[in-house]
């Protein structure tokens, strides 16, 4: 009587190395209207063109309308209008107006191929069918200022006197760099200002529709002007309590984008992974801070949200050495040891999507906490061994892609030579 030997945990691994490769993904997020994104940093080709093909495919065979992304609302609105409006003017010219740093993150060449992408789909359905762009972020205080009361100066005067009102509490302040210090001395009463009228604006919202979702970019300014206000005191504080008010206003943003689009909408999210990973699975949790990942779960079910991560062992990155610093194309060193990272790349090296729940030998191979990378906009690999969040893989997401190996990302101000298109380079996903 034969016996067959016991099998690995890295039996249970997918290999990963085309689009066709993702099926086992696309069978776990199933039926899910929340599917949101990970990278381990903001300046990595593979996580960009990786979370593009995954894109596509959930827009294309499960029905995904809307993109949302760690971005300014006013800069991704652009790229909004221009894919569902079918604009002849080049994405790079739109792509060229993200000018807060770090512009790299969407004015890449990565992002210019997904949206071409994009473009392309959208001329081939109707206007309701179309997929939409938007951004989350709540750092366009000044933009979201400007835009809300251009607008409503044209449709709806006696509302644009509110928004001139709140705008006049900041004013003095615009041209200092220092976002706590405009805070920390802001007239008394703004935040009740911009509160007013972000209910102005929602209850005559109905009325703005002489362009493409005005209602909706009006609201989401104003949303902006109601929670920068708040985000930037916390700054300027020097709590940890503006993360929360940032993730919680990104959640607060999503929710008006999902009400907005019906019941039925299905929406992709793209973040770092500090945001998407569930921050009760990690150390984040005893500073009492929550994320987008958490607040989903906890909104919208574990049913209905899919969590998927991204990592890798070695490579290179774009990113600053300070904030504001000029961008550099950085060596990423071998994951520290014992890591997660590190962990991966001892199985044997390769690409490789793991679904967490798929089969008790993955689930018990990562319980235990271990050290996972993040890379932010600043960064210094000298001191990488300290860019490392304990987490609970099995807990903090549903899936992960890890990539053994990945290089910097192209920012669009460098063309890049020959024959190269940047959404299918390396690996013709």
């Amino acid at each position: 009587m034969s016996t067959s030997s016991p099998r690995k945990v890295s039996d249970f691994f997918h290999p990963l190395h085309s689009r066709n490769d993702l099926d086992p993904l696309l069978e776990r997020i199933g039926d899910a209207q929340y599917v949101l994104l990970g990278e381990a940093s903001h300046g990595t080709h593979e996580y960009y063109t990786w979370r593009a093909q995954i894109s596509k495919r959930l827009i294309e065979e499960k029905g995904f309308s809307i993109i949302a992304v760690e971005g300014d609302w006013p800069d991704c609105f652009k790229i909004n209008k221009w894919i569902k409006n079918g604009e002849t003017k080049d994405i790079q010219e739109v792509l060229h107006e993200f000018n807060r740093w770090p512009t790299w993150m969407w004015a890449n060449w990565e992002i210019a191929a997904f949206a071409d992408w994009l473009k392309d789909y959208n001329q081939h359905h109707s206007r309701d069918n179309r997929v939409g762009f938007y951004g989350l972020d709540v750092y366009s205080l000044w933009e979201s200022m400007e835009i809300i009361v251009s607008y409503l100066e044209k449709e709806d005067p006696e509302t644009a006197e509110l928004a001139r009102q709140a705008m006049m509490c900041f004013e003095p302040f615009k041209e200092n760099d220092s976002y706590g210090s405009v805070f920390s001395r802001s007239k008394p009463g703004c935040q009740e200002e911009v509160i007013r009228l972000l209910k102005e604006v929602r209850q005559r919202s109905h009325n703005y529709d002489s362009e493409l979702e005005a209602d909706l970019n009006a609201e989401i300014n104003s949303l902006v002007m109601a929670n920068a206000e708040k985000y930037y005191k916390a700054m300027s504080e020097f709590g940890s309590s503006s993360w929360n008010v940032r993730d919680r206003h990104m959640m607060e943003t999503l929710n008006r984008i999902m009400d907005y689009h019906g019941d039925q909408a299905k929406v992709i999210i793209w973040e770092h992974n500090t945001h998407i990973g569930d921050a009760r699975a990690t150390n984040m949790a005893h500073a009492g801070l929550v994320n987008l990942g958490q607040l989903v779960r906890q909104e919208k079910g574990y049913k209905n949200t899919v969590l998927v991560g991204f990592g890798s062992y070695e490579g290179s990155v774009i990113a600053g050495n300070a904030w504001g610093a000029p961008m550099q194309e950085m060596y990423l060193p071998p994951a520290r040891e014992s890591s997660f990272e590190e962990k991966m790349h001892q199985f044997d090296g390769t690409n490789k999507l793991l679904i967490f729940d798929e089969h008790p030998e993955i689930t018990n191979a990562f319980s235990e906490d271990l050290g996972h990378r993040a890379v932010g906009v600043v960064y210094d690999p000298e001191r990488d061994s300290g860019n490392y969040v304990p987490s609970d893989m099995v807990e903090r997401y549903d899936a992960f892609l890890y990539l053994d190996q990945t290089q910097a990302l192209h920012p669009l101000k460098f063309r890049p030579q020959g024959n190269f298109t940047p959404d299918t380079f390396p690996f013709g996903i």
